[in-house]
């Protein structure tokens, strides 16, 4: 097990050579036949752990962690092939499994193996695309990497205006990359790449929900309650230095409720701001002494966030505009002076039903009763009317196709306000072309759970996770998520919707953990992770947003006059742009960072 992975290189000779390289960062692979005696090469470089495991033909590189390798031993001797350690496991069930291996692993993964006698690449992603992974085929070489700005030179050439118009919609990238050519190879996925063929990519595992009416409802509560601790036990097994983050939240007091049965002395940290409404210090003081585990607190001021923002957007190596990502920062630097390990409950809400907005439907109920073309008609006024008045999103959501406004947790600018502001703006690139195809899956499903299945494959692994990655792997703090379980995620999959919000979010999770968890925690409503930037934008932030856009270097790209009126607007408090200006000021600095020769 090593920290880094750095270069390899097969000779034409039949020679093979390894030796690490601590100046490389990506991985590429040249197809071209060397007219004279020169190494075929393939340099790696990952950000986590890697095991290396090989034999006389293949070399293997599995980044992260496999929970089930009792169940992947016991496989292998099903075909008569015994074997004790991990490499001798995991060699011997590729050599008869070859790519469905993949089908068999629990756990979260980027899988790398080279056959040198088939001279061929095959890389596979976690069906939940927990780590990063990105790509590039140009000129016969094959480059990856987990930060796609390794695969590029930096340059405003490089830009692609047509993933950046989809970054304004999403605040992330959701398929291509942000520069030319990259590309994100999606969870649940692989790819073959073989000397003198095209690289090939396939889908073994694709995340679906069905939902069981048949369901009963103490059997689900059960089910869930013993499939979550068994994966708990298996993400803390032979791990000492383990700690958990802290909100006060039912997802992240259900970890460490069950964590602390493991291990009774478990550090758990908290991060807030010094602002009524955004502060959960309190909350989780109090959840921590309940039960009865030590809890380690670290206030943010708007002065820290200026200082460290470029390093936090240099980190995650793409423009993400999530403001999580903020206290996710400060809150891996606080855990890595304690703890070599974090448990953290990403993909809790996705699973259970925890973001509120899966009741929409609830509220927009009214709409039902109100004739289609009348419908039509409020529909028009809505988009006319001004951002100001009251109930204009309420009336364009209660009058819109869930496939027309639907793209995740967040939509942030909408065509029209593109148009404004952008240089290069492309009509027929439309925000729908992203989800449409995810949408032709789910017609049968009712709006909640559609709304379940949009986000788990975008915004979970477009935005939630790429964030928590970036953000433990910059203080090289080792993340583990216990929610993000194959087996835990087909008990979720089949849960009704009835289950799932009609008594509140996650009511399923509340219910399993309802022996466990402080009543205040049970009957809380989420908050998740406030960060007051529409606070800052006005006041702490203001000087430094002016001069942030006045001295950006993109005024190709966008028509800054326009971003300066959103900016005066939302000072003056004629409507909250706070994510507006924010999706596009974390641009900016990154921009700045990655795309201007230094």
């Amino acid at each position: 097990m090593t920290d880094f992975f750095g270069q390899v290189r097969y000779s034409l000779g039949g020679i093979f050579n390894e030796y690490i390289n601590t100046k490389e960062n990506v991985l590429e692979i040249n197809y071209e036949i060397p007219k004279s005696y020169t190494d075929k090469y393939i340099r790696v470089q990952h950000s986590g752990k890697v095991n290396i495991l090989k034999n006389e033909r293949f070399i293997i590189f599995l980044t992260e962690s496999i929970y089930n390798v009792p169940e992947l031993k016991a496989k292998l001797l099903e075909s008569g092939v015994y074997a004790e350690e991990f490499s001798e496991i995991f060699l011997n069930l590729f050599i008869l499994e070859r790519e469905n291996i993949v089908k068999h692993l629990r756990g979260m993964f980027t899988l790398l193996i080279w056959d040198k006698e088939e001279k061929s690449l095959f890389i596979a992603r976690d069906p939940f695309g927990i780590k990063p992974f990105y790509y590039k085929e140009t000129d016969g070489i094959l480059t990856f990497a987990t930060k796609q700005s390794d695969l590029c030179c930096p340059g405003p050439e490089t830009l692609s205006i047509k993933s950046l118009q989809d970054y304004l919609t999403f605040q992330y990238v959701p398929v291509e990359g942000l520069m030319k050519g990259t590309q994100k190879l999606k969870p649940g996925h692989y790819l073959i790449k073989t000397f003198g063929k095209k690289l090939r990519t396939y889908e073994y595992c694709h995340l679906n929900f069905q939902p069981n009416k048949n369901r009963t409802l103490d059997g689900t509560i059960k089910q869930t309650r013993k499939t979550l601790e068994e994966s708990i036990y298996a993400h803390m097994k032979g791990t000492q230095s383990i700690g958990a983050y802290l909100s006060g939240g039912v997802d992240s007091t259900s970890l460490v409720a069950l964590a602390k049965q493991y291990k009774s002395n478990i550090q758990t940290f908290t991060v807030g701001f010094k602002r009524q409404g955004y502060n959960e210090c309190d909350v989780a003081k109090d959840t921590a002494k309940e039960l009865g585990v030590e809890n380690i607190q670290k206030i943010i001021t708007p002065e820290e966030v200026i200082q460290e923002l470029p390093k936090i957007i240099w980190y995650m190596g793409e423009p993400i505009a999530d403001p999580a990502a903020i206290p996710n920062y400060f809150l891996v630097r606080e855990a890595k002076k304690h703890v070599d390990v974090v448990l953290s409950g990403e993909g809790a809400d996705e699973l259970f039903g925890g973001y509120n907005i899966y009741r929409e439907s609830e509220s927009l109920k009214v709409f039902n009763y109100i004739p289609r073309p009348l419908k039509c008609i409020i529909n028009r006024i809505s988009l006319i009317l001004p951002e100001s008045i009251k109930g204009k999103s309420f009336l364009w959501r209660g009058t819109t196709p869930l496939s027309q406004r639907y793209v995740g947790n967040a939509y942030i600018f909408n065509e029209n306000m593109k148009k404004d502001l952008l240089k290069h703006y492309d009509a027929n690139q439309q925000f729908t072309e992203i989800t449409k195809r995810l949408f032709q899956n789910i017609r049968n499903l009712d709006e909640p759970t559609q709304m379940q299945y949009i986000d788990i494959h975008t915004w979970l692994s477009g935005d939630i996770l790429p964030v928590a990655d970036r953000m433990t792997s910059s203080h090289s703090l080792e993340l583990r998520v216990p929610f993000l379980d194959l087996k835990l995620f087909d008990i979720a999959r089949t849960i009704p919707t009835s289950m799932k919000i009609t008594h509140g979010t996650t009511y399923i999770l509340r219910q399993a953990m309802q022996d466990l968890i402080p009543s205040s925690v049970k009957d809380r409503r989420k908050l998740g992770f406030p960060v007051p930037i529409r606070h800052w934008l006005k006041e702490e932030l203001y000087e430094w947003a002016k001069y942030t856009i006045d001295n950006s270097p993109t005024d190709e790209i966008f028509y800054k006059h326009q971003i300066k009126k959103l900016l005066e607007k939302h000072v003056q408090n004629k409507h909250d742009y706070s994510r507006e200006l924010w999706t596009i000021l974390t641009f900016m600095v990154w921009y700045q960072l990655y795309m201007q020769p230094f």
